[in-house]
């Protein structure tokens, strides 16, 4: 039997309002198992998914945040990281740094291409076109890392800042930074560089 297929925001809200209602009497587990069963195992766009997230982080404390898209991400379900990379986007005002190393420890424990683009565009794309002075440096250092989800991921976040109107003094910066791993071998390296 195919999975329910969601298209409304009508009905998400409905889904929502019953998790935060399972969240307030049984605590985080039931928020996750009510989102699991209600989002994540549906047919849900990704536009619907970072309604959800956004909905979501207006009434999951700031401090409990980051336990829930870890245990989230945990399912493996392909929603999850999008749910979590707009809640890690979400934090990125006050939590920049941490919300990237958020980022790049789903990415890496994902070890999936889809999982680099979504979580990459959505926390890195976006850090990098809202915050360009604080995260170049950022991306310089992750240039370095020897996973390759994560060299990939900057080819990602270059492209979706690009895309979303980076200034160009910047765009040269990062496609010198893009330059500079043009060497790589790594097939999903190499087409994350693009």
């Amino acid at each position: 039997m195919p999975a329910e297929k969601i298209t409304s925001k009508v009905r998400i809200r409905e889904i929502l309002e019953q998790a935060k209602f399972c969240w307030k009497h049984q605590g985080q587990n039931a928020l996750l198992m009510a989102i699991h069963e209600g989002l994540l195992k549906k047919k849900v766009s990704f536009p619907l998914l970072e309604f959800a997230a956004r909905e979501m982080a207006l009434w999951i404390p700031e401090n409990e945040q980051l336990a829930f898209t870890d245990t989230l991400v945990a399912t493996k379900e392909m929603g999850s990281y999008v749910i979590a990379g707009i809640i890690l986007q979400l934090r990125l005002p006050l939590h920049l740094e941490q919300s990237i190393q958020g980022a790049c420890t789903y990415i890496v424990t994902g070890d999936q291409w889809y999982i680099c683009d979504i979580i990459g565009e959505r926390v890195l794309g976006h850090a990098l076109v809202t915050f360009p002075e604080k995260t170049i440096p950022l991306l310089k250092q992750l240039a370095k890392y020897s996973d390759k989800w994560i060299v990939r991921a900057i080819g990602v976040a270059t492209h979706y800042a690009v895309k979303k109107g980076l200034s160009p003094k910047f765009v040269e910066i990062v496609f010198k930074l893009l330059l500079s791993l043009s060497n790589a071998t790594d097939f999903h390296v190499k087409k994350g560089i693009g």
